[in-house]
C-alpha cells in the first residue's frame, strides 16, 4: 500500500513536470506566432550576425529572402484540435498573455521582462546592442542597394544646399564695401555686417543640427533653407541698415543648418567604400558657391547703371541685384528637396521600420533600373530597429490655448536638442568631441580669419598706393572761375575761392582744409569720399548736390542756401577698377581650391582621413606663414591661392571624419555644434584680423600659421574611421 502511494505520488509529480514543460513550450511558440503576425515582412537572415538558432529578431524562411510569411504558421500546436467550447486543462495554451503579465501582476513564464520593469541602464544597454547590430546589417543593405542614380540625384540636390552656404559666406565680404557706402555706414559699424551673419550661422548650425536628429534630415533642411531664401531675398530691398542687419541675421540663421544636415543626410545613403570619396566630391559644391559668388560680384556689383531710384529715399543699386542672384542656389535646393525622401538610416533609428524599408527599396529599384537590371528584386524583408526609449517630459496642465501649446512644444524640442547635445560628451564619444573641437576651432580661425577679410587686405594695399599719389594744393586763390571737370585724389589747404562756380562736377577722394568759399555756387555735384574740414562758406548756394551736413566737418556756413539736396550715399564705379580687381582676386582664390578638391576626393580612401587632415593643416600653416613676406599684390594673390588649395583638403577630411565618428542619433547634433564653433572662431578671427590689418599684417599671419599647425597635430590623434561602418 505504501509502495502504491509512492508510485502514485511520483506519477503525479511527473505529470505536473510534463504539464509545466508543455506550458513553457506552448507559450514560447505563441510568442513566435505573435511576432510573426505583427511583422509586415519576414526578416532577412544574415547568418554572420546570428548568435543562436532561435533568434527571433530576423530570420529566413524557405532559404530565400523574398519568401513572404505564412499566416497559417502562427497557430500553436498546443491549441490544435480544440474548439472554443472545449475544456481547458492545466498545461494547455490559455490565450495570448496580457503583455507578458499574469493575473497576479507577475511576469508570465517564458515571456521577456516588460520595459517598464527595467531600469534605464538596462534599456540603454539593449538599445546600444541593437544599434551595433543595425549598423552591420544596414551596411550590407546599402551595399545591396548599390551606388547609382539615386545617390547621384541626391548628390546634386544636397550640393545646391551646400553651394548656398558657400555663397552666404562670401557674399558678406563682397557686399560690405558697397553696403557701407550705400547706407552711409561709418567705419565703426562696418564690421557688424560680417559678424551678424556669422552669429546667425552659429546659432543656426546648433539649432538645425539638433533638430535634424529629432524630426529628420530632410525636414530640417527644407525648413532652414526656406528661412535663408526668404530673408536673403528680403534683405535686397530694405533700405535701413538696422533692418538690413536683421534680415542678414536670420538669413545666416537659416543657412547655418545646411552643412551639418547635408553631410549627415548624404553619409547615410553611402556604403563604406564609397563614403570618403563621395563626401569629398560633395565638399566641392561649397567652393563652387564661392566661385559663383565671386563671378557674380565681378559681373554685377561694379555696374552702377544697373541701379534705379524712387526719389531720394529709395535706392536700389547693383549690389542688391547681386544679393538676389546669390539667393538662387538656395531656392533651387528647396524645390529639389521636395522630391527627395527622408534618410532611411534616421527612420530606422526612430523605429519607423516600414517607411525606411520603402525608401531602401526605392533606392535599390532606382539604381537597378539605371543599370539595366529592373528584374532584380530587393530581397531584404525586415531590418533591425533599435529599442525605443521614451523620454518623460513634464507638461503644464494649462495648455488649452494655442500659444501655450506652441510654447510647450518649442520648449520640449529645445530640451530634447540639449539632451542630445549633452550626450555628445558621454562615453565613448567624449574624447573624440574634445579633439574635434580643437581641430574645428583652429582650422576655422585660421581660414576664415584670413579669407573673409582678405578683400580688405587688397583694398588696404591699393589705398596705400592710391594715397601715395595724392596731390597737394596749398594757398590757392581762385576767383571768377568755372569748375566743370572731375577732381580726384587731391587735398586743398588754406585756399580762397571767390565768386567761383562748381557746375556738373565729380569730387572723388577730395579734401578741402582751412579754406574760404565766398559767393560761390555748387550745382549738380556728385561726391565720393569728399569732405570740407574747418572751412568757411559765405553767401554760397548749393543746388542739386549730395553735399550733406556730415561732409562739412567743423565748418561754418554763413547765409548759405541749399536746394534739392540728394540724401543718402551715392555709389559710383565709373573709372574705378579696384572693385573689379578685388572680385577677380577672390575668384582666383576660390578657383584655386578645385585641384585640391579633386586630389582629396581621389586620395581620401587611399591615404586615410587622418593623414590628409594633419598634413593639409600643417602645410597650410607653413604657406600662411609665407604671406608675411608678400610685399606686392601679385605675390599675395599667389600665396593666397596656394593657401586655399592646401586648406581645402583639411576641410574635406574633417567633414568626413566628423560624420563617421558620431552615431546616428547624435550625428547632426555633434556636427552642428562643431560647425557653430567654427562660426564663432570665424567671428573671433574677423575681429582680431580686421583690427590689425591696417596696422600690421605680421601678427594675423603668424597667429593663423601657429593655430593651423597646432590643430593639425591634434587631428592626428583622432581615431581612423576608414574601415568602420557608419554607427
Amino acid at each position: 500500500m505504501e509502495e502504491t502511494y509512492k508510485d502514485r505520488t511520483s506519477l503525479m509529480k511527473g505529470a505536473k513536470d510534463i504539464a509545466k514543460e508543455v506550458k513553457r513550450q506552448a507559450v514560447k511558440k505563441v510568442n513566435k506566432a505573435v511576432d510573426k503576425a505583427q511583422d509586415g515582412y519576414t526578416q532577412r537572415s544574415y547568418n554572420r550576425f546570428q548568435d543562436e538558432e532561435d533568434d527571433d529578431d530576423y530570420y529566413v524562411q524557405g532559404g530565400s529572402y523574398g519568401v513572404e510569411a505564412n499566416d497559417d504558421e502562427g497557430s500553436s500546436e498546443a491549441t490544435e484540435g480544440h474548439d472554443e467550447d472545449d475544456e481547458i486543462y492545466e498545461g494547455e495554451y490559455q490565450g495570448i498573455p496580457n503583455m507578458g503579465q499574469g493575473k497576479d501582476g507577475t511576469v508570465a513564464l517564458g515571456q521577456p521582462m516588460r520595459d517598464e520593469y527595467k531600469d534605464r541602464h538596462e534599456l540603454e544597454s539593449e538599445r546600444k546592442a541593437d544599434e551595433e547590430e543595425l549598423a552591420q546589417q544596414y551596411e550590407l543593405i546599402i551595399q545591396e542597394c548599390g551606388h547609382g542614380r539615386f545617390q547621384w540625384a541626391l548628390f546634386f540636390v544636397l550640393g545646391m544646399a551646400l553651394m548656398a552656404d558657400g555663397v552666404e559666406v562670401f557674399v558678406v565680404g563682397f557686399v560690405l564695401p558697397s553696403a557701407e557706402t550705400d547706407m552711409c555706414i561709418p567705419n565703426s559699424g562696418s564690421g557688424w555686417l560680417g559678424d551678424i551673419v556669422y552669429l546667425g550661422m552659429m546659432v543656426g548650425a546648433f539649432f538645425w543640427g539638433g533638430l535634424a536628429d529629432k524630426v529628420g534630415r530632410r525636414q530640417s533642411l527644407l525648413i532652414c533653407m526656406s528661412v535663408n531664401g526668404f530673408f536673403a531675398f528680403l534683405s535686397s530691398f530694405v533700405q535701413g541698415y538696422g533692418f538690413f542687419l536683421f534680415c542678414r541675421l536670420f538669413s545666416g540663421f537659416g543657412i547655418g543648418g545646411a552643412v551639418p544636415t547635408v553631410f549627415s543626410y548624404f553619409s547615410e545613403v553611402l556604403a563604406r567604400e564609397k563614403r570618403g570619396e563621395h563626401l569629398s566630391w560633395l565638399c566641392m559644391f561649397w567652393m563652387i558657391g564661392g566661385i559663383y559668388a565671386s563671378a557674380m560680384a565681378w559681373a554685377i556689383i561694379p555696374h552702377y547703371g544697373w541701379s534705379f531710384s524712387m526719389g531720394s529715399a529709395y535706392q536700389f543699386h547693383s549690389w542688391r541685384v547681386f544679393v538676389i542672384v546669390c539667393a538662387l542656389p538656395c531656392v533651387s535646393s528647396v524645390v529639389a528637396l521636395t522630391f527627395m525622401p527622408e534618410s532611411p538610416r534616421f527612420l530606422l533609428e526612430v523605429g519607423k521600420h516600414d517607411e525606411a524599408w520603402m525608401i531602401l527599396k526605392q533606392i535599390h529599384d532606382t539604381n537597378m533600373r539605371a543599370r539595366g537590371q529592373p528584374e532584380k528584386v530587393f530581397t531584404v524583408n525586415r531590418i533591425k530597429t533599435p529599442k525605443q526609449i521614451d523620454e518623460l517630459i513634464e507638461i503644464e496642465s494649462d495648455t488649452g490655448t494655442w500659444y501655450r501649446r506652441c510654447i510647450v512644444r518649442i520648449r520640449t524640442e529645445l530640451y530634447g536638442i540639449w539632451l542630445t547635445f549633452m550626450r555628445c560628451f558621454n562615453y565613448p564619444v567624449k574624447d573624440n568631441t574634445i579633439k574635434l573641437t580643437a581641430v574645428w576651432f583652429t582650422l576655422s580661425f585660421g581660414y576664415y580669419g584670413l579669407s573673409v577679410w582678405f578683400p580688405d587686405v587688397i583694398k588696404h594695399l591699393q589705398s596705400d598706393e592710391y594715397a601715395s599719389r595724392v596731390k597737394h594744393f596749398r594757398n590757392e586763390e581762385v576767383s571768377h572761375f568755372v569748375f566743370n571737370f572731375t577732381l580726384e585724389n587731391q587735398i586743398h589747404s588754406n585756399g580762397e575761392y571767390i565768386n567761383d562756380r562748381f557746375i556738373m562736377m565729380k569730387f572723388k577722394s577730395v579734401t578741402f582744409e582751412d579754406s574760404l568759399f565766398k559767393n560761390c555756387v555748387f550745382e549738380d555735384i556728385t561726391s565720393l569720399n569728399t569732405y570740407f574740414r574747418n572751412c568757411t562758406f559765405v553767401n554760397t548756394t548749393f543746388y542739386n548736390t549730395d553735399l550733406e551736413q556730415y561732409k562739412f566737418v567743423d565748418s561754418e556756413l554763413i547765409n548759405c542756401t541749399f536746394f534739392h539736396i540728394r540724401t543718402g550715399c551715392q555709389i559710383s564705379f565709373d573709372d574705378d577698377y579696384s572693385a573689379y580687381w578685388i572680385y577677380f582676386v577672390n575668384f582666383l582664390g576660390t578657383l584655386a581650391v578645385l585641384p585640391g578638391n579633386i586630389v582629396s576626393a581621389l586620395l581620401m580612401d587611399r591615404i586615410g582621413r587622418l593623414t590628409m587632415l594633419g598634413g593639409s593643416m600643417v602645410l597650410s600653416g607653413i604657406s600662411c606663414f609665407f604671406l608675411w613676406f608678400g610685399t606686392s599684390e601679385s605675390m599675395m594673390i599667389g600665396m593666397l591661392c596656394l593657401y586655399n588649395g592646401l586648406t581645402i583638403s583639411a576641410w574635406n577630411s574633417l567633414d568626413v571624419i566628423t560624420v563617421e565618428l558620431y552615431p546616428t542619433d547624435r550625428r547632426a547634433t555633434g556636427f552642428g555644434f562643431l560647425n557653430a564653433l567654427c562660426k564663432a572662431a570665424a567671428v573671433l578671427g574677423n575681429l582680431i584680423f580686421g583690427s590689425l590689418v591696417g596696422i600690421t599684417k605680421a601678427i594675423p599671419i603668424l597667429l593663423a600659421s601657429t593655430v593651423l599647425v597646432c590643430g593639425g597635430l591634434v587631428g592626428l590623434r583622432l581615431p581612423d574611421t576608414r574601415t568602420q561602418v557608419l554607427m
